[in-house]
């Protein structure tokens, strides 16, 4: 009987992102209008921001700590590899720290419109949907001036582009209802997702330069499941189900996350404006 209404509650939650997406569509958008409209080049900052940041981390780690452009025992160049991986790192990192306060900060507004805070997390996910996509467009016009050929593996891009929307919603909605009920939990995610930059492979390649037994043991970390997907996916031409181990435990980790989330977000929601 517990076990249906734990069911119950992760359904009811999954039928509040569909009935409210156009409602979150609105919001997104009124939001970015509202953060960039004192400035002059307005939403333009999204896309230079990444953009400068791609370019100091391949200056720095293509050339000035590698000394080479070119990844160590391949035809891809550096620039190619480290854009597959940072694109979509950009997106994540922006991601799950939005969304771990996402709640906290935004409750004002279920008191001014009638809306469920779950969709709150995925406010925050369609925000950042557009400089992500200008910046893969961006990344896959540089693929074709290099010569990267276009293959079937392309296709499955949107695979692992639907495997991080849905991590990111399981995920964010878990920790943005850890950070109403514990403050403190928000700066440690922020200092570990720092971490997570480098042991995720983003600039440099971990299986050339850690034994076997650390490099798998680094693969707990879901963003590497998706971030790997893109290279193999657009670079390496890899297909998902060659490792399906990796595979099956990256989808536990998002049904776990999505299923703690929503039963604790269902539980105290009702209560989150006492405890912030």
């Amino acid at each position: 009987m517990e076990r249906s209404v734990f069911v119950k509650q992760v359904w009811e939650v999954l039928k509040e992102q569909v009935k409210y997406t156009p409602m979150m569509v609105r919001i997104s958008r009124y939001e970015d209008r509202a953060n960039y409209q004192s400035h002059y080049l307005g939403l333009l900052w999204e896309i230079l921001n990444p953009l400068i940041q791609v370019a100091i981390y391949f200056l720095v780690f293509g050339y000035g700590l590698r000394g080479s452009s070119t990844l160590q025992g391949t035809d891809i160049s550096f620039l190619e590899w480290m854009l597959a991986g940072i694109v979509p790192w950009f997106f994540i990192n922006s991601v799950v720290m939005q969304g771990t306060t996402s709640i906290f900060n935004k409750i004002h507004l279920v008191s001014k419109m009638n809306f469920p805070m779950s969709i709150l997390p995925n406010i925050t996910i369609i925000s950042n949907l557009m400089s992500y996509f200008v910046m893969t467009i961006i990344m896959v016009i540089i693929f074709l001036l290099k010569g990267t050929p276009i293959n079937i593996y392309w296709g499955q891009y949107l695979y692992y582009f639907v495997a991080m929307i849905l991590f990111l919603f399981s995920f964010s909605l878990f920790n943005a209802t850890i950070t109403v009920l514990i403050r403190d939990y928000q700066m440690a995610l922020q200092s570990i997702m720092r971490v997570l930059f480098y042991l995720t492979g983003i600039v440099w390649n971990i299986p050339q330069l850690l034994p076997e037994w650390a490099a798998n043991l680094l693969k707990l970390n879901p963003f590497m499941y998706i971030v790997d997907g893109f290279r193999d996916s657009l670079l390496l031409g890899k297909w998902f189900w060659e490792s399906p181990s990796y595979t099956i435990y990256f989808w536990l980790l998002t049904f776990f996350f999505l299923f703690v989330g929503s039963i604790l977000h269902m539980k105290f929601r009702e209560r989150f404006v006492d405890f912030i």
